[in-house]
């Protein structure tokens, strides 16, 4: 597709597409087709059905709602803190904190503070699979994912190895019980406790003490510097896991996915400059959001505009935001919505050409330029891999409580 001219558009790049429309790379990962035409909607148990992009960024740019997804409501229920995590805060604590913690994620301060280590990560992995000839990429990216979310945090003083498996116990199966059971709602948030006490005592808490003792640029000396708790240190660092490694992990594989596929995609990314290549890791990650939904609960009457009506939706009622359908709005990526197309054109203002994959408002993911740069590193390497060929297409899940995909087993080859 050739990138339209349009003077209230912003153009990812001018560049013809490389890929024949005949054999298109298209999205992999949606659960559901959403409705075609609708904006927003009130189903019948009275929850909002928002699907518009004006509609959703209206939404989560509002002050009058709350965050509603990933467990919030079973988390307020047990929460024992005022210090309930960024991912949970709300109005003035939530901007301050915000803005406390924006200097780790700078795009100064990604490049000076973690790009060596991430430099030096992708370059061990891909060398580990040159030499094996072989890898299972969602533990490859896993891997590099939960090294530099652990420099970031400050979790570099564990007193057993295999942090990862302990993080990764976090996220299998859902904090979100489903059965409207208040037994079934504390017996499933118990069990997670114990994960979170393991995970605590052997990872957080020796990291939490050595930076007592000598504090360091990372977001555990800087909660101890706001006289953090432990227990709220941990419930922090747990919520940093989940944004910094889990994402992460899905969008490079589902990148990877895209370019092996189609060797044009590839031959075109190998050789492009650092610009044009985040632009490409952007519009893929338009195309497969790896968090498909964003809830949101009204704290006051919301009043937003949709094709030029007024539509409010009353306090207390709950919103989903459906991030892929937001993303495929055609009055602003324009033409072949559903498929990946380096050169794509977004019509509006100050849209950035991922749309709403990194969220939108005062929850949007701080860390989107880190994800990026961190995709960008290891694709950089391992798509240059001589001979890397798909043997085994990943296996696709879904995690509930960050309403995202996960792909696993995707078995890599090379000569």
């Amino acid at each position: 597709m050739q990138a339209a001219q349009d003077d209230s558009s912003t153009t990812t790049t001018s560049a013809q597409c490389p890929v024949d429309h005949a054999a298109w790379s298209h999205q992999k990962t949606a659960t559901k087709v959403e409705p075609v035409g609708k904006r927003i909607e009130r189903d019948e148990a009275g929850a909002w059905q928002v699907y518009g992009f004006e509609e959703a960024r209206a939404v989560l740019r509002s002050s009058d709602t709350k965050q509603a997804g990933f467990g919030a409501a079973l988390f307020e229920k047990f929460a024992t803190s005022e210090n309930q995590g960024l991912l949970y805060m709300e109005g003035t604590p939530h901007n301050e904190q915000r803005r406390k913690t924006a200097r780790f994620f700078t795009p100064k301060a990604v490049s000076a503070n973690y790009r060596p280590l991430m430099e030096r990560l992708c370059d061990q992995l891909v060398a580990d699979l040159k030499r094996k000839k072989r890898v299972d990429l969602s533990q490859m990216t896993f891997a590099l994912a939960m090294q530099v979310a652990a420099q970031v945090v400050g979790l570099t003083n564990s007193r057993l190895p295999g942090m990862d498996k302990r993080i990764d116990a976090f996220f299998n199966g859902s904090i979100n019980a489903q059965s409207g059971s208040n037994l079934f709602d504390t017996i499933n948030f118990m069990w997670r406790q114990r994960r979170f006490l393991t995970f605590f005592f052997l990872d957080v808490k020796p990291s939490i003490d050595a930076r007592r003792r000598k504090p360091q640029d990372d977001v555990i000396s800087h909660l101890i510097s706001q006289n953090y708790k432990d227990q709220e240190i941990l419930t922090e660092v747990i919520q940093y896991a989940a944004a910094g490694m889990v994402t992460t992990r899905e969008f490079i594989s589902v990148a990877a996915w895209h370019f092996l596929e189609h060797p044009e995609l590839r031959e075109r990314y190998l050789a492009a400059p650092e610009e044009e290549r985040y632009e490409m890791l952007h519009e893929t990650l338009r195309l497969e959001p790896v968090i498909g939904h964003l809830m949101r609960r009204a704290t006051a009457d919301v009043t937003i505009e949709s094709e030029g009506a007024a539509v409010t939706i009353p306090q207390g009622d709950l919103i989903d935001v459906h991030i892929y359908a937001a993303n495929a709005n055609e009055s602003i990526v324009g033409e072949h919505p559903l498929e990946l197309c380096p050169g794509r054109s977004i019509k509006g203002d100050n849209i950035p050409s991922m749309l709403m994959s990194f969220g939108d408002g005062h929850h949007r993911c701080p860390g989107a330029y880190l994800a990026i740069q961190e995709a960008d590193m290891l694709l950089q390497r391992l798509l240059a891999v001589p001979g890397l060929r798909i043997e085994r297409a990943p296996t696709m899940g879904f995690m509930e409580i960050a309403q995202s995909y996960e792909l696993r087993n995707f078995i890599l080859a090379a000569n």
